[in-house]
C-alpha cells in the first residue's frame, strides 16, 4: 500500500486551530503501518470526548467543540480519519473500506485505552462509529449522532411508522444522489469547495483554505473521493450492527441541523428505533447546514455537554 504523507508546513498557522500535533502508528493487517494523527486535549484522566469527523473534513471541523470540552473538564479526542487531515494517505481509492476504517479508528481508540467513552459522530464518523460502538460496547458510555445515520436499518420496523416513510426516503435518496453524482462525475473538486456548499453561513477564504491544507494535490484525495461509494456497501454488516444497536441501552443523544437536505428527514429514525434514545433530549441545531460543528460547533458543544452533566 503505497501512502503520502502531508507536509507539516501545509498545517502551519491555520486559523483556530493551535492544537498539539499527536500520533499512533495502526497496523491495515495486510501492509504494514500507518500513521494517524488525533488531537488531544484536556486532563488525560478525565472522562474522554471522542470526536468523529466524516468526508471531506477532518479535526479542523471540530476546532470550536475542542475547547467547550475541555473547559467543561472532558478529555477532548478528535482524530483525523486515514485519508484525512494529518493522517497518512493511501493512494489507492481500493485501499479503503468500511471495515478498515472501523479497524482502523478501534486501534487508535485502544492503544489510547480510552473508556466510558462519550462518541460525537457526524457524517462518515457516524458510519464508522456506530459499528465501532458495537465491536467495543464496553468502552462507550454515550453517544451523541450529528447529521449522520449507519445504512442498513429496518425501513418497515413498525417503531418507523409515521417518522420515516417513503416520501421522506425519496427526500434523502435524491439530496444523496445530488451529492454522488457531483462527486463522481467532477474530477476536480476540493474539500473547502465541499465542506463551504455544506454550511449554512458564509466561510470565509482563509477557511476554506484550511480544509483545503491536507489535500496539497488530487493524488492525496483517494479517500475522500471514495467515500461517496462506499455507503451503500457492507449491507450485511450493517445490518448485523443494527440488530445491536437495536438493544442499545445506553444514552444516545441526537443533535440534528435544520438545514443538511440529505439528513434533516432522518433525524427521527434513531429516537425511534435505539433504546438508550427513547426519552434523550434530542435537540435540533438551527440555522445550520450539513456541517453543524462549521456553522454552530460552540452551540453544539454546549448540548453535548448539558447532556453529560445530566448524566
Amino acid at each position: 500500500m503505497k501512502a503520502l504523507r502531508t507536509p507539516d508546513e501545509r498545517f502551519t498557522d491555520l486559523p483556530g486551530y493551535p492544537f498539539k500535533p499527536n500520533y499512533v502508528f495502526v497496523d491495515d493487517t495486510d501492509n504494514g503501518p500507518l500513521r494517524m494523527h488525533y488531537v488531544d486535549e484536556g486532563p488525560r484522566d478525565a472522562a474522554p470526548v471522542l470526536m468523529l469527523h466524516g468526508e471531506p473534513s477532518w479535526s479542523y471541523l471540530y476546532r470550536k467543540m475542542l475547547p467547550v470540552f475541555v473547559e467543561a473538564g472532558y478529555r477532548a479526542i478528535a482524530p483525523d480519519l486515514i485519508g484525512f487531515g494529518r493522517s497518512d494517505k493511501p493512494t489507492k481509492q481500493g485501499d479503503y473500506t468500511h471495515a478498515r476504517h472501523v479497524e482502523w479508528t478501534g486501534k487508535l481508540v485502544r492503544q489510547l485505552d480510552l473508556r466510558n467513552i462519550t462518541l460525537v459522530c457526524q457524517d462518515w464518523g457516524g458510519l464508522i462509529g456506530l459499528r465501532l460502538i458495537t465491536e467495543e460496547g464496553a468502552r462507550f458510555g454515550r453517544v451523541v449522532a450529528a447529521n449522520t445515520i449507519l445504512p442498513g436499518f429496518p425501513m418497515n420496523a413498525p417503531e418507523l411508522k409515521g417518522v420515516f416513510g417513503m416520501g421522506r426516503f425519496i427526500k434523502t435518496i435524491a439530496a444523496f444522489g445530488a451529492w454522488y453524482a457531483f462527486s463522481q462525475l467532477n474530477p476536480s473538486w476540493k474539500a473547502g469547495t465541499v465542506v463551504g456548499l455544506g454550511v449554512a453561513r458564509k466561510m470565509l477564504p482563509e477557511i476554506r483554505a484550511a480544509y483545503d491544507a491536507p489535500f496539497p494535490s488530487s493524488a492525496y484525495m483517494a479517500g475522500a473521493r471514495v467515500f461517496p461509494r462506499l455507503v451503500p456497501k457492507d449491507r450485511l454488516a450493517n445490518r448485523k450492527t443494527w440488530e445491536q444497536l437495536m438493544r442499545w441501552e445506553k444514552p444516545f443523544l441526537c443533535a440534528f441541523s435544520d438545514k443538511d437536505p440529505i439528513m434533516r428527514e432522518m433525524a427521527g429514525i434513531i429516537p425511534a428505533l435505539i433504546p438508550g434514545a427513547k426519552g434523550q433530549p434530542h435537540t435540533t441545531i438551527r440555522g445550520a447546514g450539513h456541517f453543524l460543528q462549521e456553522d454552530n460547533g460552540e452551540e453544539l458543544a454546549g448540548v453535548i455537554v448539558e447532556f453529560l452533566r445530566r448524566r
